[in-house]
């Protein structure tokens, strides 16, 4: 492995240790005594100031030594979690992460805040603290005890009371050495601790002809004579739990064997180590269930994963969207040949589109990734926000496990982050006006993410004061974006919004009034194929809500007639298909039509008239109605011809390659080697004319008579 890969390696670990000081951080503020969380996060620290040094980053080492030292004092229980030393806590976590991405980036940090975190730090620090250097040694490879210092000699009988005997029981996989890992090294660490014994076990040695020198076949066991808890010794073993099975136990008293090495026979093989059913347990040892330990075993640590470069993903993903698209075309050809239903290669062909399925499915899933480190991304976002605007905030966190599209993640981070800042500027009060409207003086930023009907729906919902209605129609109407005389309902006013360059700051800041606004915000969602909404309740809060499709590569949809033109709408956005019956159509003003469906009354839009595809509306009765759930409308039936089939289709941008057409979302290539359009169905209703023959009728009263 060259330098760089380590280096890569390095930094990527970072970021995992990074996720876990953020989710530790936040669990430590509910929980300051939970001294599992604490030292989860002083090992997270302590981690990343390990890896740094050996790439000799020394103002990365500096700063994470300093964090972990006061760390390591409410470890101690030397220092009281308070709120202000957690809110340094958060901020340290901060700028760690900032001199974790200068390294990276090979560029100077920012060190006037390095410096204003790292005197806050000190002075929690007492001298001898301070003067704690921080140095890393070269390796040796003594395991004895440390020679004796004569300065020490009045300690002697005081350290020896402290003094604690471990036994580790160290056995690693073949993972381990294949990640460049060497044992020799941890031994080295551990004997720096105190006097380290340790005996090879050659037992797992097999005959020379299986030998595979791929394998790892020999375990450790060790003894170790320390004053330090058993804390630091899973620090040192801390980047190979995962890679290997690892026992550490204080020694509890009891006689313990001592350490001898097993010798190999004549033949070169080890004998077994004594039975403890045919030899009789050794003293003070533990009979074990061996189905147990393998359990143990299981559940010991995170399964092992494998870090694949995007791009490969990506030609993959190209790959098995060419597959599918072939898998139609050769189900067409097929169908042209109209064999008999029984033809074995019918059955084939199904095999085949089942297989296409899983692949497509499997390497989906490769990128779909949990929302989580994005969530954690904006409490940063939360603290910075409150602290520029003087407001008090904590963010809320729901669903953070839901899978997203990796694409759709790293492209959602900038609307992201506005919308949060927005929520913080725009939405919370300050914590007077709070607290005089009866409200906690910390406000609240939730966000949550969910899978619901095929789409990935996130809300960012603050509990401020809500939308200024009356201010942002006076503003829009101010700058010319809306007549005086124009009479707008609550969500034509809460659209506003979205308009290019639409602000109601009142004066320019960090934050807010510089002209980039929500318009930013749909533009980016709309580019991922979602879209944007909003909620608002006047004193109780905002909420804003993305819908996005839960992939930007393949789906399900029905094959439709749309005005004689064969489009595809997505399967996931359809609740139910209709046959209309005369008797449930009934007609609403001049030109429109509802249907009653179980007792609710719902429009009918037709979808080639609204595509502009028919230049009159299709007469009542006629065609296929698709029930479909819209953010803006609710329940709509869509009209179409006729439905051909369902089956999955490989999404096109349409954008890239051609340009945006309304109520279009993208294009797929049929079996026939056809393009066709798949349908937007928020879209295709939000073009229907806004006159007033929709309105809200009551349905009549249905009595239920029971035989």
């Amino acid at each position: 492995m060259s330098g760089n890969s380590i280096r890569d390696t390095f930094f990527e670990e970072c970021e995992e240790l990074l996720e876990a000081l953020v989710e530790g951080l936040s669990s430590m503020e509910q929980d300051p005594d939970d001294m599992d969380v604490v030292n989860a996060v002083f090992r997270a620290v302590h981690s990343i100031k390990g890896g740094a040094g050996a790439f000799a980053l020394d103002r990365l080492v500096s700063f994470a030594h300093t964090f972990e030292t006061v760390m390591d004092k409410v470890r101690s229980q030397e220092l009281k979690v308070t709120e202000a030393l957690m809110h340094l806590f958060h901020r340290s976590g901060d700028q760690l992460a900032d001199l974790v991405e200068a390294a990276r980036d090979d560029r100077e940090p920012n060190a006037e805040s390095e410096a204003a975190i790292l005197k806050e730090l000190d002075s929690y620090l007492g001298e001898a603290d301070k003067d704690d250097s921080f140095s890393f040694d070269a390796v040796t490879l003594d395991f004895g005890a440390a020679p004796a210092d004569p300065d020490l000699a009045d300690d002697a009988t005081e350290t020896e009371a402290a003094l604690r005997l471990f036994h580790i029981r160290f056995k690693p996989s073949p993972a381990l050495y294949a990640n460049g890992h060497e044992p020799l090294l941890l031994f080295d660490a551990l004997a720096e601790l105190g006097d380290l014994r340790a005996a090879a076990d050659l037992s797992g040695l097999p005959d020379f002809d299986a030998f595979d020198p791929n394998d790892a076949v020999i375990a450790w066991t060790l003894q170790l004579e320390t004053s330090e808890p058993e804390t630091v010794l899973h620090e040192i073993f801390e980047f190979v739990e995962s890679l290997c099975d690892l026992d550490i136990r204080e020694d509890d008293g009891d006689a313990q064997p001592p350490l001898s090495v097993v010798p190999p026979d004549d033949e070169g093989i080890a004998p077994p180590p004594p039975s403890p059913v045919r030899d009789g347990p050794a003293p003070g040892a533990e009979i074990l269930d061996p189905r147990a330990d393998s359990q143990r075993g299981e559940a010991r640590g995170p399964r092992p994963t494998l870090r694949v470069d995007l791009e490969r993903v990506d030609r993959l993903i190209n790959t098995v969207g060419e597959l599918i698209i072939n898998q139609a075309m050769i189900s067409q050809r097929i169908e042209e040949l109209d064999l008999p239903a029984v033809a074995h290669l019918t059955n084939e062909l199904e095999a085949y589109k089942l297989l296409a399925r899983d692949i497509q499915e499997g390497v989906m899933a490769i990128r779909a990734q949990p929302v989580k480190p994005l969530f954690q991304r904006m409490s940063r976002i939360v603290r910075e926000a409150a602290e520029a605007t003087g407001k008090k905030a904590r963010l809320v966190t729901v669903g953070d496990s839901t899978e997203v599209d990796k694409t759709v993640i790293e492209r959602l981070a900038d609307p992201l982050t506005h919308m949060v800042r927005n929520a913080v500027d725009h939405g919370l009060e300050k914590a007077d006006v709070r607290a005089a409207a009866g409200k906690e003086r910390v406000g609240t930023i939730r966000l949550s993410a969910s899978h619901r009907s095929g789409s990935v729906f996130i809300e960012i919902g603050d509990d401020g004061a809500g939308l200024n209605r009356a201010r942002i129609l006076e503003k829009a109407i101010e700058k010319g974006l809306v007549l005086p005389e124009a009479e707008l309902s609550e969500s034509e006013i809460d659209n506003l919004l979205f308009l290019p360059g639409f602000s109601t700051a009142s004066e320019v800041s960090n934050l807010s009034g510089r002209g980039v606004g929500m318009d930013v915000v749909k533009n980016a969602v709309a580019a991922l194929g979602g879209r944007v909404s909003i909620a608002s309740t006047p004193g109780s809060g905002t909420t804003f809500t993305i819908v996005l499709p839960l992939t930007l590569a393949v789906m399900d949809g029905f094959v439709i007639s749309v005005a004689d033109q064969t489009m595809v709408i997505p399967i996931a956005s359809i609740i139910e298909t209709i046959r209309p019956s005369q008797r449930d159509l009934h007609a609403v003003g001049t030109k429109g039509v509802v249907i009653l469906v179980r007792g609710a009354y719902v429009p009918v839009v037709d979808v080639a008239f609204n595509l502009g595809l028919a230049a009159t509306r299709k007469e009542a009765g006629e065609g296929v109605l698709l029930l479909v759930s819209t953010e803006s409308q609710g329940l709509t039936a869509l009209r179409v011809e006729a439905i051909h089939d369902q089956r999955q289709v490989v999404i096109k941008s349409l954008e890239s390659n051609y340009a945006a057409i309304p109520g279009v979302s993208a294009a797929t290539i049929l079996g026939d080697g056809k393009i066709a359009l798949i349908l937007d169905p928020e879209e295709v209703v939000k073009l229907q004319p806004a006159a007033p023959y929709f309105p809200a009728i009551t349905p009549p009263k249905l009595e239920l008579h029971h035989a």
